[in-house]
């Protein structure tokens, strides 16, 4: 789970095992595999850089 920021300032923690694709429009645009999408305040780099974070610190967990 990943916390970003939606447009309206308003925090979400996403999922990000959900995250299909994201676009630049040039807000950034999640598009989720069920179909919902999420706009956020975060660049794209952001929330693929948190997405790693995110699953390397489980890899780190199930290491320990």
């Amino acid at each position: 789970m990943i916390w970003l920021t939606r447009i309206n300032r308003v925090p979400i923690v996403l999922n990000c095992d959900l995250i299909e694709h994201l676009e630049t429009t040039p807000d950034t645009v999640i598009t989720l595999t069920n179909g919902q999408k999420f706009v956020v305040t975060e660049a794209p780099e952001e929330v693929v850089r948190r997405t790693v974070e995110y699953r390397r610190s489980l890899r780190a967990e199930a290491a320990a």
